[in-house]
């Protein structure tokens, strides 16, 4: 994870329980706002520049950013985000619905984890390459070359580790779901849009 938006109503709440819970990680930093500075760490966090919520650190830093809203957090994800995958946290539906809507990101998750982001795991086989541009094919093309896909994952907490390993506590199941022909007809989608 590169950057971490946190609801300004929980802040002060949810970072001392977020870093409480790294602390046993090596390398952890934290790049935060003058927002959520004072609730992580003084011996490992610094004042965010604005540079730092366009950087892949590629290592366990974390820009940390305050932000007051849903609609808040998309502008921001999506002048900010490299548009790979980008998930939300939230037991509110319709919030998760408004994200997973309005983030223009290949891939969208509400409350699992971004390690899911595979080309396997999504049942492509093995990955042989990965995408951010919204056309990417070159030379001859069909129909089947210009169409693009964004992918939303609903999860209850689940983290790419329960499919990992030599007996995996989960399977990847790779089927379509019956009835779903579109994000519109997704149970979790319906059920945001009657909350």
């Amino acid at each position: 994870m590169e950057t971490l938006l946190v609801h300004e109503k929980v802040v002060e709440s949810f970072l001392p329980k977020l870093s409480a819970e790294l602390s046993s990680k090596d390398d952890v930093r934290y790049k935060a706002d003058e927002t959520c500075l004072p609730h992580l760490p003084k011996d490992i966090s610094e004042a965010a520049q604005e540079v730092d919520f366009d950087t892949e650190f590629l290592c366990h830093t974390m820009a940390v950013r305050a932000v007051s809203s849903v609609d808040e957090a998309v502008e921001h994800i999506n002048s900010h985000s490299s548009g790979h995958t980008d998930a939300i946290v939230t037991e509110d539906m319709a919030v998760a619905e408004t994200f997973l809507r309005r983030i223009d990101s290949a891939g969208v998750y509400h409350n699992c984890s971004t390690r899911f982001a595979d080309g396997f795991r999504y049942g492509f086989g093995a990955e042989v390459g990965i995408s951010t541009n919204r056309i990417h094919a070159r030379g001859p093309v069909g129909l089947e070359g210009l169409v693009i896909h964004k992918y939303r994952l609903y999860g209850q907490g689940h983290t790419a580790g329960d499919f990992a390993g030599q007996s995996p506590k989960r399977r990847f199941i790779h089927k379509a779901i019956p009835g779903v022909s579109n994000a519109e007809e997704i149970p979790q989608a319906k059920a945001a849009k009657t909350a």
